[in-house]
């Protein structure tokens, strides 16, 4: 299925509703206006297998922009509205962007990055022009909508948010595939999480990452609708839940950590019952608050594991993962293999790196150094990530292999020390990593937010340390914790623990 098809069908029906100001786009304004978008970027002389990068918020014509790229055979490259000029314009520079489009809400950084990325042969923005940037709305509104007549299947090419170094592109090989060619990820939709046509799709994260926007496009497929919040308020989730009847939605486990620091009377005010299918990723989901989403919205919780690489896919449904706690769930996508340290898999139980063969293959864009250490000998490839599977292959994440904590020769993983932290009632949010030790090498330290910073000081600090000793082994517990008002985390969930682990090791004395 594909948009021209919805729109054929039912024209009228809403295919984006944005949340915050209640404008709608229905499948006949997406068609057309995608339409002529691509036939813009063909007449300014974009071939199939060029690219094209933008940096948009939660706009209502973000998707509009996708579907023009994706029609016209393009790669596209959405970039967080939240880098510095210096990051966005090596994304922009990286991917080899020809035409760049933005939009008035980020006019600043979009000057910013003009002096940086002088390849860039065409600028737009949309709501507003510039001397540097021509508007979008006025090229787009004389093109013609008809569809190209080359018109085939572009895709995206997303960046990884840089969590751990400079974010690198994943380049699918995938391109020029006639319109409506089948897709795996709509495929897995549809079986795994009932994905239909009529569905109601809430999406409360960032549309630039890859798993809101390729998600909402594939609602667009299926003939659904979207309603993108412009950032995830917990109370007003629920609102939009209550009011729109969702069926579907996709969240990440520091969503449902907000969610469930809601007053009690807060959390039952609102009617949730229309939910179906709440999807979750992109970190590990501490047991506990898997637990206690459960015990609320009952058996409707779905979690997966996969990249933006997209070499595998995890998938596992409520019931499974009550019979298996932890769980990230079994291959569906690939086939998984644990690998020790000799590059050899390890036994049942045992922890080493995970790989997935007979998935898909990714390359780095312009970092064959990176890809090259992406696979091993045998053809595997991994995301970095460290875990081990049970006895019936449902698979458990350890942490990833780049925050592990070495101290005095033992191998410490934050995620646990984390996961226990973050259900303490005065912790908003934590994020724990190895700092120097002279005689260990490491120890741990814990950075916490607390839920209210006027609590900050020795005597929570202490409270907290009492707090893992009665619950982890004394080596892992924090030898000290330190408090922020805020943490640096992404919007989609994900912890810029690098950016606080620099601090500490910065002020190391060489040795």
């Amino acid at each position: 299925m594909h948009i021209r098809d919805i729109a054929r069908e039912h024209p009228d029906k809403i295919a984006i509703l944005m949340a915050n100001t209640g404008e709608t786009t229905t499948y006949r304004d997406l068609d057309l206006r995608s339409n002529q978008g691509a036939q813009l970027f063909r007449s300014l002389g974009l071939q199939i297998g060029d690219h094209i990068a933008f940096l948009l918020e939660n706009h209502p014509r973000f998707f509009e922009i996708c579907w023009a790229a994706q029609r016209a055979g393009l790669y596209y490259t959405a970039i967080s509205s939240r880098l510095s000029p210096e990051e966005a314009a090596y994304i922009i520079n990286d991917c080899g962007a020809r035409l760049f489009l933005t939009s008035k809400a980020n006019a600043d950084l979009a000057a910013a990055v003009v002096p940086a990325t002088s390849h860039v042969e065409t600028r737009f923005m949309l709501d507003d022009s510039t001397s540097d940037y021509r508007s979008f709305e006025e090229a787009v509104q004389d093109m013609p909508t008809a569809p190209l007549t080359d018109e085939c299947e572009g895709t995206d090419m997303l960046y990884s948010s840089g969590t751990t170094g400079k974010p690198k592109g994943v380049k699918p090989a995938e391109i020029g595939n006639p319109i409506g060619t089948d897709d795996s990820l709509y495929n897995v939709l549809r079986m795994l999480y009932g994905f239909r046509e009529g569905l109601t799709y809430l999406s409360p994260a960032p549309l630039y990452h890859a798993a809101p926007l390729r998600y909402n496009m594939r609602v667009h497929r299926f003939g659904g609708t979207t309603i993108i919040m412009d950032k995830f308020d917990p109370e007003n989730y629920l609102r939009l839940v209550q009011e729109h009847r969702v069926t579907h939605t996709q969240m990440v486990p520091t969503m449902f950590i907000r969610l469930l620091k809601l007053p009690e009377e807060t959390r039952k005010r609102y009617d949730i019952s229309s939910l179906e299918f709440a999807i979750h990723a992109a970190a590990p989901c501490p047991e506990k608050v898997k637990r206690q989403m459960l015990d609320w919205w009952g058996p409707i919780i779905f979690e997966y594991y996969g990249g933006t690489e997209g070499n595998g896919y995890c998938t596992v449904t409520p019931q499974e993962w009550l019979d298996h706690p932890g769980t990230v769930g079994r291959a569906v996508i690939g086939v998984l293999h644990v690998v020790g340290e000799d590059g050899e898999e390890v036994p049942t139980g045992e922890t080493g790196t995970i790989y997935f063969s007979d998935g898909k293959d990714f390359s780095y864009h312009n970092d064959p150094d990176k890809t090259q250490e992406s696979y091993n000998s045998k053809g595997w490839s991994t995301l970095g990530d460290v875990g081990h599977v049970d006895e019936d292959g449902f698979l458990y994440l350890t942490d990833r292999k780049a925050y592990m904590i070495i101290s005095g020769g033992v191998n410490i993983y934050p995620q646990e020390i984390e996961d226990h932290l973050i259900t303490h009632p005065k912790v908003f949010d934590v994020a724990v990593f190895g700092i120097p030790n002279e005689d260990f090498g490491e120890e741990v330290k814990a950075v916490v937010q607390p839920m209210n910073m006027d609590d900050a000081g020795e005597a929570l600090a202490e409270e907290l340390s009492r707090f893992c000793r009665d619950h982890i082994s004394h080596v892992k517990c924090p030898r000290s914790i330190d408090f922020s008002p805020e943490l640096p985390r992404h919007p989609t969930g994900k912890l810029y623990k690098r950016l606080l682990r620099d601090k500490y090791w910065e002020k190391a004395p060489a040795g």
